[in-house]
């Protein structure tokens, strides 16, 4: 019982710390709500904070990728519960982040900046649905999962957990990684951008197009002829104008 109970609260710390990281995140980037945003920090020479900042992206990116890989699961499952995987990645992951928001270097020259309050009003706007699609996107294919809480509250009942299947629900319907999507909205609408965040929004989307593509080769191993069916059917991020065609013919049928 205390095993169990330990289980779950390991799990829920996990899940925590991740909405505290992606809240701070949000206000980070947007320069809002936040005691240090992307432009704030201690000052020093451009070189100097270019190379902290890749350093600190380019081990967000070793740690995203080699922990996800099936390879990493198979191996890492030896030394740890399998119900607490999910939630140690997701812990490490958050720590990881929480450390680039922390020493994360400052390059605050204005690379853009709009002025007209009109514009800024629907770049900021932008910026919000870029992270509403991302969060909508958990959910819709699981985000209890996701984020490690179902295995845990299995493992805390002793339950059996089994992994959700492939579906395409709503957003997949349209693109392949509508929560890649997300952050790539966030990253770059934006009615203010110093060279920081563009150098940030810039390695993050160059780490994205390659984090796709290795998901997609574990995807293919993993589903097989279904996931090739949809790989051919379903763009990667932008949907096609004859799906978003069908999409709408398919919501007045229904209403």
């Amino acid at each position: 019982m205390i095993r169990r109970a330990s289980v779950l609260a390991y799990g829920l710390v996990a899940y925590a710390l991740f909405i505290g990281v992606l809240l701070y995140t949000v206000g980070f980037l947007a320069g809002v709500g936040v005691p240090k945003d992307v432009d704030d920090g201690p000052a020093g020479p451009a070189w100097r904070a270019v190379l902290v900042d890749l350093l600190l992206l380019g081990a967000f990116a070793v740690q995203h990728s080699v922990m996800a890989r099936p390879w990493f699961k198979r191996w890492w499952t030896r030394i740890v519960p399998p119900a607490i995987e999910r939630s140690t990645y997701v812990l490490a992951a958050s720590l990881v982040v929480a450390l680039l928001l922390w020493q994360w270097r400052p390059l605050p020259d204005q690379v853009w900046s709009v002025e007209a309050t009109w514009a800024r009003s629907l770049l900021w706007a932008g910026y919000g649905l870029g992270w509403g699609v991302l969060l909508l996107s958990t959910f819709l294919i699981g985000h209890f999962d996701l984020f490690g809480l179902r295995q845990v509250l299995a493992r805390a009942s002793d339950r059996s957990y089994a992994e959700p299947g492939f579906r395409e629900p709503l957003l997949y319907r349209l693109v392949r990684h509508p929560l890649m999507v997300g952050f790539l909205i966030a990253f770059w609408v934006t009615p203010d951008m110093s060279a920081g965040r563009l150098l940030f929004a810039a390695v993050a989307t160059g780490y994205i197009l390659v984090a796709v593509r290795l998901e997609e080769h574990d995807l293919r191993r993993q589903l097989g002829e279904p996931y090739e069916r949809y790989l051919a059917r379903v763009p990667r991020f932008v949907p096609r104008p004859s799906a978003l065609a069908r999409r709408q013919r398919h919501a007045r049928q229904a209403g």
